[in-house]
């Protein structure tokens, strides 16, 4: 296990832009997302790190991006230290393996969410209007219940502090374009199967999960191409449930930021900062459910 990373302070790598999880450097034309092990729930960073989350989620989400590369490309330019500007060379013991050099592109104002099954702030929804996003289910789901077909949900995108709000497609469509929102929609529901595809005969149900697109183009935005961005398919942005234990009518085991949530929940916070502190079981177990979620759907370890 490599030392946590709670933050990082680079000289001589440009402007700096800290999110809640990951470290951003503007390097010009292209960023470095240096992925710390900061954790972030009900948009609040906990004070402790969860010891190679950086890594894991940067892992898994170069597999992802590799895996649905057909569908759609991505910003992704390099993992490798040795590729980077030279001036990332003297950090390369920290950057290595927690970081990803990107295309730079112009994010959308939306996250892209799209839901399998019936769990988290969609269920809350349903129980309330019957409905997510203003699209109508059918009377009579359980919490956790497999959904008839794959669902697209967007949300607004919170700034840091914030909380992200499930908007109507209509109201995403008119933010962005009803054509791009078209395109987003669809390529984001043809993404979500394949990781199903891919998931589920390694026992891991991916109830829902999120993605994240940007614009990039010439100067005069010309030629603008749609990339798959930021982080894809982890135990930040998806649920995923262990197939052997799934019982619709309730909450489910996971290897994701669930347990996490369950457990503040049960602290009665209030949601706002500061977070209170994480035990050391806490912490643990959570590692250890991202660690699961890697090996299960990479077959691989961390190196």
């Amino acid at each position: 296990m490599n030392t946590p990373v709670m933050t990082t302070s680079l000289a001589g790598l440009g402007p700096r832009h800290q999110g809640k999880v990951r470290d951003i450097y503007d390097l010009g034309d292209k960023l470095l997302l240096v992925a710390t092990d900061r954790i972030s729930a009900f948009d609040v960073v906990m004070a402790e790190p969860i010891p190679d989350k950086g890594r894991i989620l940067t892992q898994l989400s170069a597999f992802w991006f590799r895996h649905l590369a057909d569908l759609t490309p991505n910003h992704l330019v390099s993992l490798k230290v040795e590729e980077f500007p030279p001036a990332c060379r003297p950090f390369k013991d920290l950057l290595s393996g927690r970081t990803m050099l990107v295309r730079k592109c112009k994010p959308l104002p939306v996250e892209c969410i799209v839901r399998g099954y019936l769990s988290g702030s969609g269920w809350a929804e349903y129980r309330q209007a019957g409905a997510i996003g203003g699209l109508s289910l059918p009377p009579g789901l359980v919490e956790s219940q497999k959904l008839p077909e794959p669902i697209f949900t967007p949300s607004t995108k919170a700034e840091l502090g914030a909380h992200d709000e499930n908007i109507s497609f209509a109201a995403m469509a008119s933010l962005i374009g009803a054509e791009l929102a078209a395109k987003v929609r669809d390529l984001s529901l043809a993404l979500y199967r394949r990781a199903l595809t891919w998931a589920e005969p390694r026992g891991i149900i991916i109830a829902d999960t999120k993605f994240e697109f940007g614009l990039a183009g010439g100067a005069d935005g010309a030629d603008e191409r749609l990339l798959l961005i930021d982080e894809v398919l982890t135990p930040d942005s998806s649920r995923f449930w262990p197939q052997g234990d799934y019982q619709p009518g309730g909450p489910q085991k996971s290897y994701d930021k669930q347990y996490l949530r369950d457990y503040l929940e049960s602290l009665g916070w209030n949601k706002q900062p500061p977070p209170p502190p994480l035990p050391a079981d806490v912490i643990t177990n959570t590692q250890a459910r991202y660690l699961q979620a890697l090996k299960s759907l990479t077959g691989e370890n961390l190196p």
